[in-house]
């Protein structure tokens, strides 16, 4: 099965998710904790029930993997070769804080390798995805969706995206092992892949905890748009880890 053959479908699903979601977004937002103390809430829970339902519909022969499903439901939908990777709602905790940078995301994995995905803002009614031609798009509310790269690598300033909560010696050493001509600007979720796969960053360094349905999606749209996103060690990141925790990485435009 190719991630193209069904690339319209899958952002359709996405951006219905993203309408669900924010039906939610307008009351009073219950937090519960799951087993590792972080947030979920009935929004996250809501668009994970109608993705996994509708990618189940349109395709019944291939499972699905996802953040808000049991432990051994994900090991068993990833004991094959081809399996979806779902985060129904990433960033949580800016959904919760109603920063409006939470996204919906959705991604196939084939061989270990994202194949396809979304990243839908729900918020803000942008989605970046990779289409029928295998490459990589934004397209903001109902506008016709425009083509997107990564640029070049910058003769002056080198754009680095982080997270401020998720800023910690390591990247901090990094950065700065880049450089005096160094602009950092800061980004929740997956936004900071899509800020590269669209030209407005050059690095995501993340040197700490992420889990494959954080990731993939992402990863598949900076690939589409010509970047790269490597582990710490310069291996290319793969999925259908034990545990589906990620090593450290850094996501890269141009070389």
């Amino acid at each position: 099965m190719s991630y193209n053959a069904h690339a319209s479908e899958v952002l359709y699903i996405a951006k219905k998710a993203a309408a669900l979601i924010m039906g939610y977004y307008v009351n009073k937002i219950e937090v519960e904790h799951k087993a590792d103390k972080s947030p979920v809430t009935e929004a996250d829970r809501a668009a994970n029930e109608f993705i996994k339902k509708h990618l189940q519909e349109l395709t019944p022969d291939i499972p699905v993997v996802s953040e808000e499903n049991s432990e051994d439901d994900n090991k068993q939908a990833a004991s094959g070769e081809i399996f979806w990777m779902v985060d129904p709602l990433d960033g949580t905790k800016s959904y919760i804080n109603q920063t409006g940078e939470f996204t919906v995301n959705i991604a196939l994995i084939k061989n270990n390798y994202p194949q396809g995905g979304v990243v839908y803002i729900p918020a803000q009614e942008i989605g970046y995805f990779t289409t029928e031609d295998g490459k990589a798009y934004k397209q903001v509310g109902n506008n016709l969706p425009e083509k997107i790269n990564v640029r070049q690598k910058p003769k002056d300033k080198v754009v680095v995206v982080a997270s401020k909560s998720h800023m910690n010696e390591s990247t901090e050493k990094y950065i700065k092992s880049l450089g005096k001509n160094i602009t950092l600007i800061s980004a929740a979720s997956s936004l900071k892949f899509c800020m590269i796969a669209e030209g407005k960053a050059d690095l995501y360094p993340r040197f700490g905890n992420t889990m494959e349905w954080d990731t993939a999606a992402g990863h598949a749209i900076i690939l589409a748009a010509g970047g790269h996103v490597e582990c710490a060690d310069g291996a290319p990141l793969f999925y259908r880890k034990n545990g589906f925790l990620n090593p450290f990485f850094i996501a890269r435009g141009s070389e």
